[in-house]
């Protein structure tokens, strides 16, 4: 049952950050620029931030919620989502930050093929040293991916 949940966990936010890389990619949404305007803490060192989006085809800017990430006045090649009320960074950028979860879930998943061996009678030594250098590779793209992501996101 741990087991289940476990994996569960982990992979669970996977499909739900599809929407978002997809957004970062420019595979959905409107291009343009977005300008933060304003930030205010939440609490916990986190934000709710809001900006201005502008189209690059024309048209009237609109107010949206912006990336956390984001200072105020910081400007950014960004995507509005479908429905219009948030907008995401867009390019390399975006999209390592919107692979940041994932990362963290693969990452967190890396060792439950040794775990699952661990318990099962028929796994030899040679079963399990497998299952820990997968595990152990899993988890070291994780780090590699998570790192990539984060200085993507926080570098200007």
């Amino acid at each position: 049952m741990i087991v289940l949940i476990w994996a569960t966990m982990c992979l669970g936010p996977i499909p739900l950050s599809v929407p978002w890389i997809q957004l970062s990619a420019g595979a959905i949404g409107t291009p343009g620029t977005l300008t933060a305007d304003w930030c205010e803490p939440l609490g916990r060192n986190r934000y709710n931030c809001g900006g201005t989006f502008v189209p690059d085809g024309g048209g009237p800017s609109r107010p949206v919620s912006a990336p956390a990430d984001l200072e105020v006045g910081d400007t950014v090649r960004a995507q509005l989502a479908p429905e219009g009320d948030r907008a995401a960074m867009a390019g390399p950028r975006g999209v390592l930050g919107a692979l940041v979860l994932p990362f963290l879930c693969v990452g967190g998943i890396g060792f439950l093929p040794y775990v699952i061996l661990y318990w099962i009678p028929a796994a030899t030594r040679l079963h399990l040293r497998r299952a820990v250098v997968a595990g152990a590779s899993l988890t070291g793209f994780s780090l590699l991916g998570l790192a990539t992501g984060l200085v993507a996101i926080y570098s200007a």
